[in-house]
């Protein structure tokens, strides 16, 4: 008996994602039509796209590692807003003539 993975709303992490796509090309590879596949393992056919857009060429062990540069990269681009606005005040506060 085959195990299938039915993908939730929620909690789906990038490795259940990954395996989802083994799974699906698994299925494709064995005949079926890709949108089959999808329904098959409980995802809508936009969700397949979006997923597969971001982690479609991903090994298993690289979609976590993708995840954490990714809330970095978050991190650092609010930093980065944060000290200019503060940047921004002080200017507005300083006079320009000192």
């Amino acid at each position: 008996m085959e195990k299938s993975l039915v993908m939730g709303r929620k909690g789906s992490g990038p490795e259940q994602i990954v395996r989802l796509f083994r799974q699906i090309e698994v299925a494709t590879s064995q005949g079926k039509t890709i949108s089959l596949s999808y329904r098959e393992a409980g995802i809508s056919e936009q969700r397949y796209y979006r997923w597969r857009k971001e982690y479609g060429g991903l090994n298993l062990d690289q979609a976590p590692k993708m995840k954490e540069l990714e809330r970095e990269n978050a991190r650092l681009k609010r930093l980065v807003a944060d000290l200019s606005l503060e940047k921004q005040v002080l200017k507005d506060i300083v006079p320009a003539n000192l």
